[in-house]
């Protein structure tokens, strides 16, 4: 049920989305040259797959999880896209291929071992990674690995349909700040 209103949800956003999806890349491009940022993370079982997103950070920004970034790395078009969360549209396309869920845990790079490790000791890596979850909107980030575990283990062994759409709610009510980045 859950992966049937993904594929609906997320067809139906990129659908109706697409004018705001062509602005925002247009944007982009005269903001970093290059609006779309790409990198492989950690999916349902440990596999890898290719996130995308509105790129936020400068393009010679080093590749690591947000709360180890600068935030001096941020541009100006950058903040308004986290502020606002429209950097995450584009991961709707991995919503749509079955690689990410709406609502399940964030997806972690694989350089994230003790996150990875905490995650496979409680089952958190059997669910498929989420746009939006618990830790999301109660503003529990990458940079506490047990407490993002425990969260997310949480979450799943309580997890309903009436929760996945809270969980959304409370996001596009704007709950939640995102990652933090130093």
């Amino acid at each position: 049920m859950i992966r049937l209103l993904d594929f609906i949800f997320s067809l139906v956003g990129l659908v109706v989305g697409l004018p705001i999806l062509i602005i925002l890349f247009i944007i982009g491009l005269f903001d970093t040259g290059s609006p779309l940022f790409r990198q492989e993370r950690v999916g349902r079982n440990a596999r890898p797959f290719v996130l995308v997103k509105f790129r936020t950070m400068r393009v010679d920004t080093v590749s690591v999880a947000s709360h180890l970034a600068s935030s001096a790395s941020i541009t100006r078009f950058g903040h308004f896209l986290r502020r606002t969360k429209l950097d995450e549209l584009p991961q709707l396309w991995n919503v749509l291929k079955g690689e990410m869920s709406l609502v399940g845990p964030r997806p972690c790079l694989f350089s994230q071992e003790e996150l990875i490790a905490e995650r496979r000791a409680r089952g958190v890596l059997d669910a498929r990674p989420g746009i939006t979850g618990l830790a999301q909107v109660n503003d529990i980030d990458m940079s506490t690995p047990e407490l993002l575990a425990e969260t997310d283990a949480r979450m799943l062994s309580s997890f309903t349909i009436g929760s996945y759409f809270k969980y959304i709610f409370m996001t596009v009510g704007g709950r939640g700040r995102g990652d933090r980045v130093r």
